[in-house]
């Protein structure tokens, strides 16, 4: 059994640092490769990713793919890293690349401030479970992270396989000491034949959360524990979603009205309006 690797913390400031840049420059409409390109310069030139940075905008501009330069460093970006990218790089998937960026800033910022294995295990499952990222691939990545030791690496190769046929609570509150506690009350001589990896407070977490939504066990955790908060995803009907979608309404209104009073003169020409936005879809004598 391996043992878990405590992440170097100013790498981890760094990275946090560097997603966030990326995250926000993104939103301000600037190309990725322009980003990378000049991103290292920002860096603590001390920590090794400058250097990844460098490789990161070299990947880019020859595969057109980040995640593919994350999967070239696989000693320095985790595997967990590499696919939540690679999820934002799929075609169809609502889960966009700032909304990435953001999950592997908090993770950085979280491995930065004393992380624990239950609190980084949890947030990369919940980061699944909220995004729809696919368990089987992404709790492979989430057990190849170095901080995981072998039990643990094992522990999440468990749920895995069991997630879906077993309530997430049951498969933290078993493996919790407070399970243990709750065998020898029976038991006295109940020894576990794997050992604990949640704590007792952990387990009555778990256990008061049976029969409900994950949801509200994460939010629990987060609370009692101070796990780190997953980013929730962007509700459909958020505010510049509903602006766009007000603007669509717009143009149509415009050109009904310009359509209206054309005709009202008489000098309606149907190709110099086209068609209204809602029936650009329609083909023409349907």
């Amino acid at each position: 059994m391996r043992n878990s690797v405590t992440p170097d913390r100013d790498e981890c400031i760094e990275q946090a640092y560097f997603f966030r840049m990326c995250r926000e420059r993104i939103a301000d409409n600037i190309p990725a490769q322009e980003i990378l390109a000049r991103a290292d310069e920002e860096l603590l030139a001390t920590t090794k990713l400058p250097m990844a940075v460098q490789f990161l905008s070299a990947e880019l501009r020859h595969t057109g793919l980040l995640a593919s330069g994350f999967a070239r460093l696989p000693h320095y970006f985790t595997p967990f890293q590499t696919f939540v990218v690679a999820q934002a790089e799929l075609d169809g998937r609502k889960f966009s690349m700032p909304a990435a960026f953001l999950v592997l800033e908090r993770e950085a910022a979280y491995k930065a401030n004393q992380p624990t294995p239950p609190g980084l295990f949890v947030f990369h499952f919940e980061t699944i479970a909220r995004n729809r990222l696919g368990y089987d691939d992404g709790l492979k990545a989430s057990g190849g992270d170095p901080f995981f030791d072998g039990y643990w690496s094992d522990y999440i190769d468990l749920v895995k396989r069991q997630v879906g046929t077993f309530d997430f609570s049951d498969l933290v509150y078993v493996r919790s000491q407070l399970y243990v506690i709750d065998q020898r009350r029976s038991r006295p001589n109940y020894e576990p034949p794997v050992p604990p990896l949640f704590a007792e407070k952990e387990g009555k977490i778990a256990k008061a959360s049976r029969g409900r939504d994950p949801l509200f066990l994460f939010a629990a955790l987060q609370r009692q524990l101070g796990y780190p908060e997953v980013p929730k995803p962007r509700p459909r009907d958020d505010i510049s979603t509903q602006l766009e979608m007000l603007k669509v309404k717009f143009r149509d209104m415009d050109a009904r009205l310009r359509i209206a009073e054309s005709e009202l003169r008489g000098t309606f020409d149907p190709m110099k309006f086209g068609k209204p936005e809602m029936f650009r879809d329609i083909k023409d004598g349907e």
